[in-house]
């Protein structure tokens, strides 16, 4: 694709938001398609690239926007480590429609794995069985061995004889692989190491040029990516923290005694990773994050920031803060009366977002100076600031601000507490608690 070709966003959003109701996808695709929506040509389009172009297709999920390619066809899955600019040895996530569609992949034959009319064998591990009733559709991604003949490009598993694959909770995500009838690899749809992108604006912002077609659903409803367990280990171990939590799984039977087998640094450069997320730093936005632990002292955290505004090496002009449980609005960094006075709404795609001027004084010289602070709150509940998460990273970057202070949650308030901090400790360049 020319750097100068168009980037088109086409609305699904009537789809995301309605669904099939008690209709199949089949039916809920026949009816789409005889009545000649204009959802139905936005899908039939993305469809049509998915099976014939090397160029990915952006598509909203319940976690995040993904970004998909034919998971059979190694020019179509390099087409997204090209638009990603991601580094190869990252592997990717396959998304199916159907168990079905997932039993053909494991049992290649002579006929295409996306036929519907192949009768495999069940050869998905017994240990998954009651996590697959459980959490399918979902947010859950389980490892599976590679076979024999595998139908998958070889780019998806990065060398590797797993691979990593789930049935997303979305409808709107499921319709798009069966109008497809391909399994898709589908990472997230932003630029390597950015922050994940969770509205079709996101996307755009990242691959404009990059991409020809964003089928926009709408704001993703989790906010962070998926869960990835290994049942191939023994105990079963959770690689990637995500919207299904440890206690959840340990319902299961069979995973009574599953592991965190994650860190929140990065892997030695030597190292494979064994799922996406666990090598590389990631969802970090321009600006510098520094994350506070949670239960850091206001007052102190509130001296820490102005000690960096007012120190010239650091050198931040604009400042972002995202808080959550517990910081209040500016941090005492002004009086009530003067953030009353200085006070502005920012229009942005997180609803909370204010700035407003903070005089600090020049250590140089003695003088005082004016540095624009921007404010954004996002909850107080887990599921607020999951959902809300990446989109604050990004707003701070369209203000341009060199700094954001980010207010951490306790991991301990369950497991998409343990998500949130996941992604932020990859995000920052540094972890504080004062």
């Amino acid at each position: 694709m020319s750097p100068k070709a168009s980037t088109r966003i086409a609305s699904v959003r009537r789809l995301n938001n309605e669904g099939p109701g008690d209709r199949s996808l089949a039916e809920w695709w026949a009816n789409e398609r005889d009545n000649h929506t204009p959802e139905a040509a936005a899908i039939e389009n993305a469809a049509q690239l998915l099976r014939t172009s090397d160029i990915p297709v952006a598509f909203p999920t319940e976690t995040v926007y993904g970004l998909g390619a034919d998971a059979t066809r190694s020019d179509a899955v390099q087409g997204i480590y090209k638009a990603k600019q991601r580094p190869s040895d990252n592997p990717l996530i396959i998304h199916v429609d159907s168990l079905g569609m997932l039993e053909r992949l494991l049992n290649p034959t002579q006929e295409s794995p996306s036929r519907r009319t192949t009768t495999a064998k069940n050869a998905i591990p017994p240990i998954y069985d009651s996590v697959i009733s459980r959490f399918w559709p979902g947010p859950l991604t389980i490892l599976l061995p590679n076979p024999s003949g595998s139908p998958l490009a070889p780019e998806v598993t990065s060398k590797l004889t797993t691979f990593g694959v789930r049935m997303p909770s979305s409808p709107l995500a499921r319709l798009l692989i069966h109008v497809t009838d391909r399994p898709l690899a589908a990472p997230s749809a932003n630029a390597s190491t950015k922050p994940s992108p969770t509205a079709a604006e996101h996307v755009f912002h990242d691959l404009e040029g990059r991409i020809e077609l964003i089928l926009d659903g709408g704001p993703c409803g989790v906010g962070v990516e998926s869960t990835v367990v290994d049942g191939l280990s023994d105990p079963p171990a959770i690689l990637r923290p995500g919207g299904i939590g440890i206690e959840e799984l340990r319902t299961c039977p069979g995973w009574e005694n599953v592991q965190i087998g994650y860190h929140d640094g990065t892997l030695d450069a030597k190292e494979a990773p064994r799922a996406p997320g666990m090598k590389y730093r990631h969802y970090s936005p321009k600006a510098r994050v520094v994350l506070f632990e949670a239960g850091s002292d206001e007052e102190a955290v509130a001296k820490h920031i102005r000690k960096d505004l007012e120190d010239s090496a650091v050198g931040a002009h604009m400042i972002g803060v995202v808080r959550t449980q517990h910081w209040k609005r500016g941090l005492g960094l002004l009086s009530a009366d003067e953030m009353q006075k200085s006070l502005k709404r920012i229009p942005s795609l997180v609803d909370e977002l204010v700035g407003f001027s903070v005089p600090v004084s020049d250590q140089v010289n003695g003088s005082t100076a004016t540095k624009e602070t921007f404010d954004c709150h996002l909850g107080t509940d887990v599921k607020s600031i999951a959902q809300g998460l990446f989109s604050a990273l990004r707003a701070m970057d369209e203000m341009e601000v060199d700094v954001i202070y980010v207010e951490g949650v306790p991991d301990h308030q369950g497991d998409l507490a343990a998500a949130v901090m996941n992604r932020l400790r990859k995000a920052a360049g540094a972890e504080l608690r004062v």
